[in-house]
Parts: C-alpha cells; sequence; structure tokens
C-alpha cells in the first residue's frame, strides 16, 4: 500500500482545525471504503471458491457414474460370457456323448435280435471301454478306494464292519459307490464301508 503524503507535505503550510476535521474524515471514508471493498472481495472470493469446488464435485460425480457405468456393463458381459461358455460347453460334451449313445442304440437292436449272450456281452464292453475313454479325455478320473485308508475329504462312509485283520482296520473294505474328480476336484465321493 502507498503511503499517502500528508497535507502539510502537499501543501507547504500546517492544516487548520476545519482542515484537519475534513480530512481525517475523508482519511477515514477512505480507509471505510478499501475496508468495505475488502469485505465485498472477501465474499466474491467465497463465491469463486465455493463455484469452483462445485465444479469439481460436478466432475468427479461424473467420473463416478461413468466409472459405475462401466463396471456394470463389464459385469453383465462377463456374466453373459460365463452363461455362453456354460452354454456352450455343455454342448461339446453332449456332441462328444453322441457316438457312445448311437453305440448303445446299436446293442440294444442286437441284444433284441439274437440270443448270443456273447456277442452282447462283447459289445457292452466295448461301449464300457469308450465311456471310460471319453472320461479320460475330459479330465474325469475314478477315485480309487479299495485299501486305501479312510480320508473323510475324499471318501463317504455309508457304514461300517468288524474285520479280524487288524491290517484292515481303518480302510476301506467295499466301494458301494464309485466316486470320481474332475480336474483333481471331487465331484462324486465315492461311498464305502470301512474296516474297524
Amino acid at each position: 500500500m502507498v503511503k499517502k503524503k500528508s497535507h502539510e507535505e502537499r501543501h507547504g503550510e500546517p492544516m487548520h482545525a476545519n482542515e484537519a476535521h475534513e480530512y481525517l474524515d475523508t482519511e477515514g471514508t477512505e480507509r471505510n471504503m478499501q475496508a468495505a471493498a475488502e469485505d465485498s472481495a472477501e465474499p466474491e472470493l467465497k463465491r469463486l471458491a465455493a463455484q469452483e469446488l462445485l465444479e469439481k464435485l460436478t466432475e468427479m460425480q461424473d467420473r463416478y457414474l461413468r466409472l459405475s457405468a462401466e463396471f456394470d456393463n463389464y459385469r453383465k458381459r462377463t456374466l453373459r460370457e460365463k452363461i455362453e461358455l456354460a452354454q456352450s460347453g455343455g454342448e461339446e460334451v453332449i456332441k462328444k456323448l453322441l457316438p457312445i449313445v448311437d453305440d448303445f442304440d446299436r446293442a440294444m437292436i442286437s441284444i433284441r435280435a439274437t440270443d448270443d449272450c456273447g456277442a452282447i456281452k462283447t459289445g457292452l464292453e466295448l461301449i464300457y471301454a469308450k465311456v471310460n475313454e471319453f472320461l479320460r479325455n475330459n479330465g474325469v478320473k475314478e477315485i480309487e478306494a479299495i485299501n486305501e485308508p479312510f480320508n473323510s475329504d475324499m471318501h463317504e462312509a455309508v457304514t461300517s464292519i468288524t474285520v479280524q485283520d487288524d491290517g484292515q482296520k481303518g480302510k476301506i473294505i467295499e466301494v458301494t459307490q464309485k466316486g470320481y474328480s474332475l480336474n483333481d476336484k471331487v465331484i462324486r465321493f465315492p461311498k464305502v464301508v470301512v474296516g474297524e
């Protein structure tokens, strides 16, 4: 702020009382006007700061809405892809099973047309081998259980029987239903009888 020159410095003579009073009034008015200008500038600065904050908030809300919409679209697309994959994956499995079903159809026709049990037995064994090969090719394995120690994470005990041989205690004596794993994940637990 520039310092104003006094009356005496400007005019070269001392100020009279009336002039001093007017000068002080003028000086006070100028100070009041400057303070008023500062006071009026302060709300203007606050208004500008509030407007800037509002603009930033609006921009952030817009970003949030866009990001939320993008995520929702991603989620829907991923869900749709999973459904399509499951449906098409099931379709591939069915297509691979159809030749085995055809073999069963031919076997049923042969059973009705012949009395040769040996030929029927051979045909069924071939179909059974095909089914097992199909399962192996698709990552399905039979869970070995006979004479294995009972493991509740891998086996489902249906009953237990008393055994004479101490080496058979805690081991699986009989399998009542085979169990299978798909890519090392159990999809059906074998139902077993445990020795005690």
